[in-house]
């Protein structure tokens, strides 16, 4: 059932830049690496790299001309990074109405965090995936009261490819093992999907109130965190529609399939992150984190859970198998995304 959309306040935002962002980058990554978002304060950002085998903070990638990056990906062969970078303050939530203006698409070598291409898109931006073969980079455009679309980029010159309509306000964009790409849209309370192949839209699938990603488990499902309605709509993915709903009770910042099979939920309002059974609305455990808890990233062997606070400044290591936490490291002001790669 489609939820009514709420009223929504303006965001004030930083003028855009006339410069496409870069960055300055730092000495070769050749270990296991957390990649961390730093939005900063609108003037000042950057990227912490965090040693995973050690837990340590190892370096930071300045970003200059960008302001308030949100969220990274990775490139499906290791080798690049792509940031989204809005130019508003996404760190107190997304139910604020963005003033118009323009986003930004970063590329980065993954090693180094050298720029490898930069381009202003032509309305704010959540994040930018590179899609699953690495061949094309996607990014929501955040247009307000009138259907949004999504940008097809080549990931080597950043040139738009293809536009394709989604619904109002595009957010998050994430791809499902099977080749569909998931738009949540934040004004419309819908996901829309899209064949990644055939770039045709082929089915919108009605959720919460505000959603603002639709994140993608390995058991079927795309767990999808609405923010005003404090809920998580489970889409089965093979059937197409949303096939149970978590009442949480609190504000979530994500909601992933964790490698010992439970949902992670993050809670913003608690500082902490919520366990959940992945296939009913069951609460399992809550783990404390830090204030304004908001994404998790997991190590590849699955034995750890990387967790940004935005209002701490700092990032959450947890043990998976204990769900206690090993560690709490200082990074960037305001750390939003962050992605685990191989060394």
């Amino acid at each position: 059932m489609r939820t009514e959309r709420k009223s929504l306040s303006v965001l004030t935002a930083r003028p855009a830049s006339a410069a496409d962002p870069s960055s300055i980058p730092i000495d070769p990554v050749t270990f296991d690496a957390v990649y961390v978002v730093n939005g900063g304060d609108g003037e000042t950002s950057s990227i912490s790299v965090i040693d995973a085998e050690r837990d340590t903070l190892a370096g930071t990638i300045e970003l200059t001309d960008a302001a308030w990056p949100h969220h990274i990906y990775l490139s499906a062969d290791g080798r690049r990074l792509a940031v989204a970078v809005p130019g508003i303050d996404l760190s107190m939530g997304h139910g604020e109405m963005p003033e118009p203006g323009m986003g930004a698409v970063m590329v980065l070598d993954a090693r180094t965090g050298a720029t490898v291409r930069s381009r202003t898109t032509p309305t704010r931006n959540h994040n930018a995936a590179f899609s699953l073969n690495g061949r094309e980079i996607w990014t929501g455009q955040m247009m307000m009261d009138m259907p949004g679309t999504v940008l097809v980029l080549d990931p080597n010159t950043l040139e738009t490819r293809r536009e394709i309509t989604a619904g109002v306000m595009p957010h998050e964009v994430t791809f499902a093992p099977e080749g569909n790409a998931y738009v949540a849209n934040a004004m419309s309370n819908d996901v829309t999907v899209i064949n990644s192949f055939t770039k045709r839209v082929v089915n919108t699938i009605p959720v919460g109130d505000l959603p603002v990603g639709a994140w993608q488990g390995d058991n079927g499902y795309a767990y999808v965190d609405n923010e005003h309605s404090m809920t998580v709509s489970a889409i089965n993915r093979r059937a197409q529609r949303v096939a149970h709903t978590y009442d949480l009770g609190f504000t979530p910042g994500i909601a992933l399939l964790g490698p010992d099979g439970h949902l992670w939920v993050t809670d913003a309002d608690n500082g902490q992150v919520v366990l959940f059974s992945a296939r009913r609305d069951v609460r399992l455990k809550e783990i404390p984190a830090g204030d304004g808890a908001h994404a998790i990233a997991f190590s590849g062997n699955g034995k750890t859970a990387y967790v940004t606070n935005q209002a701490a400044n700092t990032v959450s290591v947890i043990d998976v198998r204990t769900h206690t936490v090993k560690k709490t490291i200082r990074v960037g002001g305001k750390p939003n995304g962050l992605l685990w790669r191989r060394g």
